[in-house]
């Protein structure tokens, strides 16, 4: 059974690498408009499989609840890695065999990004990557099983999980996609995702509240 992963980290922090470019108030407000398109794209997909969220975080366990979706909830995360590692434990207790993790700072990504993804998944052992904007991350991580490796999300990751493919044998597909690819950890982040025309609308929403679009394409 397929399934997918969302974890969140406390939004009220969210974002730190963009402290020099907006206040924490603001860069919270960015980061709850993102989780909303990416939830938006997971609830509008045609293919229905079960949908994890793992979070400390009040405000994306809310969402989650409301939409009927299964919730991890943590005391507090102490890295993305080991929350979704801990998760997809879970996950395979409960009978999943096939784990997606998605980032909830994507907010291109459309509900046939997150079906391709899912139908691209070979046989056990396999793998699905899909790198980030600058082919060093991870952006999209689908394993059968849940939990066939560790996770190392962070600087370098991408090679680190192909890496660790390698190591257990696994059948092994990159996958491209430029809308799953754009996450915003940084400026040149923001930026490109200000010029972009077709940002989910909760994300376009605040972007246009804050003007930030016009500043970022800008600087």
């Amino acid at each position: 059974m397929q399934a997918i992963l969302l974890p969140v980290k406390d939004l009220s922090l969210a974002k730190r690498r963009l402290s020099g470019t907006l206040p924490q108030e603001t860069r919270t407000r960015l980061a709850r408009a993102m989780l909303e398109d990416v939830f938006c794209a997971v609830a509008g997909m045609r293919t229905r499989v079960p949908v994890f969220v793992v979070s400390s975080d009040p405000v994306a366990l809310a969402a989650a609840r409301a939409r009927g979706w299964e919730c991890l909830t943590e005391s507090m995360q102490h890295s993305e890695s080991r929350s979704v590692d801990a998760a997809s434990r879970t996950c395979a207790a409960r009978g999943i065999t096939t784990l997606l993790r998605l980032p909830i700072d994507i907010p291109l990504v459309r509900p046939a990004d997150i079906e391709a993804v899912l139908s691209a998944s070979p046989p056990a052992p396999g793998v699905v990557l899909v790198p980030s904007r600058s082919a060093s991350g991870t952006n999209a991580l689908l394993r059968t099983p849940p939990g066939l490796f560790p996770s190392h999300f962070g600087p370098g990751s991408l090679h680190k999980h192909l890496e660790e493919a390698g190591r257990c044998r696994a059948h092994t597909r990159l996958l491209r996609n430029p809308r799953i690819e754009l996450d915003v950890d940084d400026e040149p982040d923001l930026r490109a995702l200000a010029a972009r025309n077709d940002l989910g609308e909760h994300t376009a929403a605040v972007l246009r509240e804050l003007h930030l679009g016009r500043r970022a394409a800008h600087r």
